[in-house]
């Protein structure tokens, strides 16, 4: 019994831990809210677009020496108003434009690193993530940031669940499609800015989808979608930390399993929508006729 309570409260006496669970929870928490959004518009494709994206900026902020989470944030939110812009062409399809957009963005960051002789650490931490490296500002910052992400997107739930769900339906009723497009673009690219840290470019995608994936999985109500969301992403991202710090493993890594590990056990055993779930009811279904 102690060694179990001594694997939970030891971390929390290291400053940089303390850190690193803060703003683990807050992106864990974020990401699941706004990954409901994402997941609702099937649009799973804008979130790897935008991670992507934000690849050019930060080699070009590396290049001339800037500041790489500015340099992405800027790169991403660019090329999140060009897509949003474009996709308003109904000869195009949105996956369409994402996809142009996303092959480009990350060509360019290919060429722009490509001028450079070697990669610093700062730059392999955007990568894939250096969450035990956080400062007190950075914890304010993602706090900060998250919680006008969360404002946004609970002041206008209504509306971008109508455009989610279906776009046309929404531009005859007179919603603002565009802004609500760009809107949503831009809060999903702040949610993958703020993350950058925790787990990296390469596997934020894990993070805004898999929570929202899995709550999607449990309920069908947006309401407890979002909560259940929020939850999992939390719970998940604190985890993989206290996973990491056992066995000495990649943090933004162990996040990303534990969240993949807990939508593994929820698609087997949701109560209506699992594995389990639907092998008895086609089995109940199969059976019925021959009983009579």
């Amino acid at each position: 019994m102690s060694a179990l309570l001594a694997f939970f409260t030891d971390p929390w006496h290291l400053p940089f831990m303390q850190r690193a669970f803060l703003v683990s929870g807050i992106v864990g928490l974020v990401c699941g809210v706004i990954g409901v959004y994402v997941v609702l518009r099937g649009m799973a494709f804008i979130g790897d677009a935008v991670a992507h994206s934000a690849f050019p900026g930060v080699a070009l902020a590396y290049t001339f020496e800037g500041n790489l989470l500015l340099g992405g944030a800027a790169a991403g939110i660019t090329t999140a108003a060009l897509i949003a812009l474009v996709s308003q062409n109904r000869r195009l399809k949105e996956d369409t434009v994402i996809g142009v957009f996303f092959a480009f963005a990350f060509g360019l960051g290919i060429v722009l690193v490509s001028t450079r002789d070697s990669w610093t650490t700062d730059l392999a931490s955007f990568l894939f993530g250096q969450v035990l490296a956080v400062s007190a500002e950075d914890v304010a910052v993602v706090a900060v940031t998250g919680t006008v992400l969360v404002a946004v997107v609970l002041a206008l739930r209504k509306e971008l669940v109508a455009v989610c769900l279906d776009r046309e339906t929404a531009r005859a009723a007179g919603l603002p499609v565009l802004r609500l497009d760009l809107t949503l673009y831009l809060v999903v690219t702040g949610a993958i800015v703020m993350s950058l840290e925790a787990v990296g470019n390469v596997l934020v995608l894990a993070l805004l989808i898999t929570p929202a994936a899995t709550a999607r999985l449990l309920t069908e109500r947006l309401g407890p979608m979002t909560l259940l969301a929020s939850a999992f992403g939390c719970a998940g991202s604190l985890a993989g930390l206290y996973v990491s710090y056992a066995y000495d493993l990649a943090a933004g890594g162990s996040v990303v399993v534990v969240l993949t590990a807990l939508f593994a056990v929820v698609w087997c055993l949701a109560p209506r929508h699992g594995l389990l779930a639907r092998t008895r009811s086609r089995g109940r279904s199969g059976a019925g006729p021959a009983a009579a």
